[in-house]
Order: structure tokens, then C-alpha cells, then sequence
């Protein structure tokens, strides 16, 4: 199936009880709001669905995994309402991901930034190639990961997360995500990935499903709690975003 409009793709694919999920958008493969919409309710469709074991989360082209946040949606927030909204959205694909009943593997071919790293921490298990580097560039921009922090704390730590955060002018290399825990494998070129990726993906569904349900629930066991913060942690970055500073460090950034 797959949907397309302005505001990006979406394209979920199913065989052998691997669905494969591809969102992208010309700008990076970023997400306006519309776009993590449809990616969370193809999650939400996908959790229920008896002829899924496994998905496989991935993004268009050869460029960008992610770029995170649309810039052109960030600048056209005008008020705390507006940005709350937009925010809770990588609030509840996140949710989605952790409450989702199947195992999501990450491909990860390119760059990661902001909201597209904490894409990739959800995944429950990612592969990447060499140039998927990472950044959390939010301080740069007048806010913080905020939303994020929850997931890729969990899966970096929080000292790792510091030393992202901090630094928000610097990309760490995917052997520094390798290292930390963000990124299972990592390989030379996509050709390599995509057959580890496939070997992988097939094994594991053809494991006993109710086993891979029950374990997902022993991966996030204690974020139930997430459910809500998420969206706290959205309401404080849509404050930040209305601030004079993120204004004109967004307009910049964009140039």
C-alpha cells in the first residue's frame, strides 16, 4: 500500500510476514506532522495484524535516513497550541513504536538527525551502514530533544546522550552509535546491509510469534510511563520553539 501526498510518502509492503514500512520526503526524508501520522497509524494497523511478525523500518532514496523535524512546519508555529501539536507528534510515533506489539529492525542508510535519531532508538534492533551518522542539533535551534530523550536514553545512556546533546554542532560516526549501543551492525554499502538486513529479518520470523510478542514486552518493560511523558515532554518543546531565538536559528538554519 502505499500513500503519497505534499507532505511526504508512505509505503508498507508485507511478505513472508516481514512488513516493510518506507516513509520519505523531498526535504531529507523529514517529517511534517501529516507524515508521522500516517507512519503511526500504519504501526498501530501493523501491532494488530496476525500476518506480521516483523517490521522493517526504512526510509526513501540514498541521501538522508532522516532529518527530523520540518523545518517549514517549526517556523510556521505560532503559538504554544501549535507547537505542542506538532511535537506530540514524534510523541506518539515513538509511543507507537514501544507499545507495538511486533519487533521493529531499523535500516538506517544514511545521516540521522534530531527526531530521525530518535526514530532509530526506537527500533528494538538496527542496522546501518558507515555513513550513518548522527546529531542531535535541537540546542542549536533554541530547544532540546525533549521528546526524543526517553528513547535514546535508553538505549545509549545518558552519558552518551550528553555528549550528543552538548555538542549539538557535531555528528558522531555510526561506530560511535555502534559503540554506544544505538546501532546492532553497521556495513560498508547498502548491498551488504540489505542482505544481513533480509537474513536476519527472516529468521527471526520465522520464530514462534506469541515468543516475539512476549519478548518485545520484556525489551520496554517500565516505559509504560512514556504514554504521558512524551507529551509533557512535547508541551516544553513547543513552548521553546516560540522563542525569539528559535525563530531566527531556524530561519538560519534553513538558508
Amino acid at each position: 500500500m502505499i500513500t503519497q501526498n505534499s507532505t511526504g510518502s508512505l509505503t508498507t509492503t508485507i511478505e513472508n510476514k516481514i512488513a516493510m514500512l518506507e516513509f520519505g520526503h523531498p526535504a531529507s526524508n523529514s517529517f511534517p506532522r501529516e507524515l508521522l501520522d500516517l507512519v503511526t497509524n500504519a504501526l498501530n494497523s501493523l501491532s494488530d495484524n496476525p500476518d506480521v511478525s516483523v517490521i522493517v523500518m526504512r526510509s526513501e532514496g540514498t541521501g538522508a535516513f532522516c532529518a527530523g523535524a520540518s523545518f517549514d512546519e517549526l517556523l510556521a508555529v505560532s503559538n504554544l497550541e501549535e507547537g505542542t501539536k506538532f511535537f506530540s507528534g514524534f510523541a506518539y510515533l515513538i509511543n507507537a513504536m514501544r507499545s507495538c506489539k511486533k519487533l521493529i529492525v531499523g535500516r538506517v542508510h544514511g545521516k540521522a538527525v534530531g527526531g530521525g535519531v530518535g526514530i532509530a532508538s526506537a527500533c528494538d534492533y538496527v542496522f546501518a551502514t558507515n555513513n550513518a551518522a548522527i546529531k542531535l542539533s535541537e540546542l542549536a535551534i533554541g530547544i532540546g530533544p525533549f521528546v526524543i530523550e526517553p528513547s535514546v536514553s535508553r538505549k545509549i545512556g545518558k552519558t552518551a546522550l550528553a555528549e550528543m546533546t552538548l555538542a549539538a554542532h557535531e555528528w558522531k560516526s555510526a561506530d560511535w552509535a555502534k559503540e554506544k549501543g544505538l546501532y546492532a551492525y553497521t556495513f560498508e554499502n547498502t548491498q551488504d546491509l540489505d542482505a544481513a538486513l533480509e537474513n536476519f529479518c527472516s529468521k527471526l520470523a520465522s520464530y514462534n510469534p506469541e515468543a516475539l510478542i512476549e519478548m518485545k514486552k520484556v525489551l520496554w518493560e517500565g516505559t509504560d510511563h512514556w504514554e504521558t511523558l512524551l507529551l509533557e515532554r512535547a508541551a516544553i518543546t513547543g513552548k521553546l520553539v516560540l522563542s525569539e531565538y528559535s525563530k531566527k536559528a531556524l530561519t538560519q538554519f534553513k538558508k
